[in-house]
């Protein structure tokens, strides 16, 4: 599915721009490392609140991250924002 493709490359993406590692990036959602490099490889899928806390954490949309837009504007509050 295109979605896939897409969560995966963004994902991957908005990290390496955050100059993070994967251990960092896991630690601040609460995966492993692991388990945030078989998201990027296409080997995992997300939950909800996972997706969700992606957004908040890099500051753009679940759209985005999914690939149902290429706006990564972000929409929350901004008092949510990481």
């Amino acid at each position: 599915m295109k979605t896939e493709i897409i969560f995966k490359d963004r994902l991957k993406q908005l990290r390496k721009q955050a100059k993070l590692q994967q251990k960092e990036l896991g630690e601040q959602i609460g995966l492993s490392a692991n388990a945030i490099s078989m998201m990027e490889t296409g080997n995992r899928e997300t939950s909800f609140e996972k997706l969700v806390m992606l957004a908040e954490y890099f500051h753009v949309s679940t759209d985005y991250l999914l690939g149902v837009t290429d706006d990564p504007a972000w929409r929350g509050n901004s008092e949510e924002m990481a």
